[in-house]
């Protein structure tokens, strides 16, 4: 198991399923593709439409392609995941 990166901080979060663990699977607001305060992911970086998250719960690291803006596309065996296209995305950078 990974540690959680040190870039990692809670006021930075997306709301994207984990590809590895899929602990938000049984979720009722997280079905009804609302935020839930239980399943956010760190959001670590972003670069165009990419974001590179991290699951809290089970450490994993991916690359999540949102669709939004400019994207880029899913390369690597990190890329992909997430039974939502698109992702919510919040950061207390941007609030």
């Amino acid at each position: 198991m990974l540690p959680i990166d040190p870039q990692a901080d809670d006021g930075r979060r997306a709301w994207v399923a984990c590809p590895n663990c899929d602990d938000a699977r049984d979720c009722a607001a997280c079905g009804q593709r609302r935020t839930c305060g239980d399943h956010w992911r760190y959001l670590l970086t972003h670069s165009g439409s990419v974001l590179h998250l991290q699951c809290p719960g089970c450490t994993h690291v991916w690359d999540h392609e949102t669709g939004f803006g400019a994207t880029r596309g899913a390369t690597g065996p990190s890329a992909g995941g997430g039974r939502w296209r698109g992702a919510a995305v919040w950061s207390a950078d941007e609030a």
